[in-house]
């Protein structure tokens, strides 16, 4: 699509200032590109909408800045996160004369004939070719009739695409662009019972702990007896080594002349 005119002014304010551009009604803006230096612009906020809604990535832009016509293409767009309204945009300046690359989306058309008699699905591949061409021959999308996808497995692939003279197709050929299959059922899986889990392996568990407990108890108090032994063994030892004393005879009440 061409023709379209967006009208800019030069831009002084940049930096965290152009919050105010915006509250103004208007949206800041970049243009660079074949001769040009990058350049600071300002847009109408309503005129910029209108005329980007009905542009691409590759359709060929007029844009008048200080009374000069510069054939731009849009190169990014920033909007909002959720009011989905202009942040910046910015657009790059081409030479009328040389190559350039960009990307054309792919717009489908109709209804296709296995989807709608044999119950099949429409499954889409790729949305967008990137193309080289003059600036003039780009085209601004590429529409493709699916009306021959007549039976299941049909496709249309990249290659199977028309394009303007002078254009050439830097995507894929093989990329499938629209394809028809077959619907799969959905199988609905019946919920599984709860198997309650018994709690006996940590009541046993616990009893091994405790019982383990108890045996390491007992072999210490068997400690105790066998050291206090070690003790006594070298007192009787120490008694044996001691000579017994003799207890004195008694004497008789006769005295010598018994």
């Amino acid at each position: 699509m061409a023709g379209i005119q967006i009208k800019a002014e030069k831009r002084n304010v940049i930096g965290k200032q152009v919050k105010g551009l915006r509250r103004e009604g208007k949206v800041p803006a970049v243009v660079y590109g074949a001769g040009l230096q990058p350049t600071a612009i300002e847009l109408h906020s309503r005129e910029a909408e209108r005329a980007l809604a009905r542009a691409s990535g590759a359709t060929l832009l007029d844009l008048e800045l200080e009374g000069v016509t510069h054939k731009v293409l849009v190169r990014e767009i920033q909007r909002h996160s959720i009011r989905r309204d202009l942040r910046h945009v910015d657009f790059l300046k081409v030479a009328m004369d040389q190559l350039i690359r960009a990307e054309v989306p792919i717009e489908l058309l109709g209804e296709a004939p296995a989807v709608k008699t044999l119950g099949g699905v429409l499954v889409t591949g790729v949305q967008a070719i990137e193309v080289e061409a003059l600036p003039a021959d780009l085209p601004d999308r590429v529409t493709v009739s699916i009306e021959g996808l007549e039976k299941i497995d049909d496709k249309i692939s990249v290659g199977n695409l028309t394009l303007g003279k002078g254009v050439r197709v830097l995507t894929s050929a093989e990329d499938v662009v629209a394809r028809v299959i077959y619907q799969v059922a959905e199988v609905l899986e019946e919920p599984k019972e709860a198997v309650a889990v018994a709690e006996e392996p940590e009541v046993i568990a616990r009893k091994k702990e405790e019982e383990g407990e108890e045996e390491e108890g007992a072999e210490k108090g068997t400690e105790k007896p066998t050291k206090e032994k070690e003790k006594e063994k070298p007192t009787k030892e120490k008694d044996k080594e001691k000579p017994t004393k003799e207890k004195p005879k008694e004497r008789g009440k006769g005295g010598r002349g018994e």
